[in-house]
């Protein structure tokens, strides 16, 4: 696979929102934080989506609103309208509302109801630890896991991702859907005829399956079974729950009707460690050093902190570009050729 310069491959995804009706600004950031996760190497939550996300704008379930509404806002907390727009905005919205309360009260917590997929979520919680915040971000998805011993699927996968700053050091962030793994990835797998772990999903009948195909039809696993399942069900009451949004079934799924909204909601919380009275930043550069410096095991190099090889990846992206899967620069190329954009990736014919 050749590489494609980050700059150019945003150019190119903006391009494409700007074609799909997105103003400039907009059409940029959901473009950069699409490029942003290929970069990380979470490539279920990159490039890949931008046919979707254009096929949603133009049969109308994704509007081109920019921001989200203000429907309540009381002190620590608030609650923001979606609007449909697409989550990368409302989902910055949302969490810069978060820091900037956290830094008045010491916690900032907001929720955005009639949302739409926000891409990584990573993205949000690194925007609060950039502010020197401790950050929360969750997001709910249709139905796509069954209950322990159940037969149908009953909650999402529901995405939840935290991040603290390091004094010194990129911040520790985990970002992990609640399945074994992201639909995305099963996606990926489909759309390139490979196999999938027996772990990940199971087919139509219930039953675990290693093909991506038949595990589209059927549900996924939850990551470390009842865990995964009990933190799951506590993220759809975070979100929809608590927004007054949707939740369980009635949240839409990405990819099965794109004229209905996908209608999911999110939560984010900001906290200030300099409120709560301690040596926050001093804590954590002993805290994160501690982990670093653990002796590695025989034929591991050694042991990184949570998101730290995504940091990396990230660094080596911005030297050597960013590597697309065949089947996902295809699908870019065309979607790009039929909305009339001129191609800013090099190389192609």
């Amino acid at each position: 696979m050749d590489a494609v310069p980050i700059d150019v491959l945003t150019e190119t995804i903006s391009r494409i929102f700007t074609a799909s009706g997105l103003s400039e600004r907009p059409s940029r950031v959901v473009a950069g934080s699409l490029v942003d996760a290929d970069c990380r190497g979470i490539p279920s939550h990159g490039a890949m989506l931008v046919p979707m996300y254009v096929e949603r704008i133009r049969r109308g379930s994704v509007s081109t609103a920019q921001t989200a509404e203000v429907v309540a806002d009381l002190a620590a907390v608030a609650t923001l309208d979606g609007r449909n727009a697409l989550g990368q905005l409302t989902g910055d919205q949302a969490m810069r509302l978060a820091v900037a309360k956290s830094k008045e009260f010491g916690i900032g917590a907001v929720t955005v109801r009639h949302a739409f997929h926000f891409g990584g979520a990573f993205r949000y919680v690194l925007a609060a630890a950039e502010q020197g915040c401790v950050g929360l971000a969750a997001a709910n998805t249709r139905p796509l896991m069954p209950a322990p011993g159940g037969a149908a699927p009953v909650v999402g996968n529901n995405p939840l991702a935290l991040a603290a700053p390091v004094p010194g050091r990129a911040p520790i962030v985990l970002d992990m859907a609640l399945s074994e793994a992201a639909l995305g990835k099963v996606r990926i797998a489909a759309a390139e005829g490979r196999q999938i772990p027996a772990t990940w999903s199971t087919d139509a009948d219930g039953v675990p399956t290693t093909d991506p195909t038949a595990a589209l039809a059927g549900m996924l696993l939850p990551a470390g079974g009842p865990k995964g399942y009990g933190l799951a069900v506590m993220v759809d009451v975070l979100t929809g729950v608590l927004s007054g949004g949707a939740f369980g079934a009635g949240v839409s799924g990405l990819y099965a009707d794109t004229a209905v909204p996908n209608d999911c909601a999110h939560f984010f919380l900001a906290l200030d460690p300099a409120a709560f009275g301690g040596t926050f930043e001093e804590q954590m550069r002993t805290f994160a050093t501690n982990i670093a410096n653990t002796p590695a095991a025989p034929g591991i190099d050694r042991v990184y902190l949570p998101g730290e090889l995504e940091a990396l990846r990230h660094e080596k992206a911005r030297v050597e570009g960013v590597r697309l899967e065949p089947a996902v620069r295809s699908a870019l190329i065309d979607t790009a050729r039929s909305l009339g954009v001129e191609l800013a990736i090099g190389g192609v014919r």
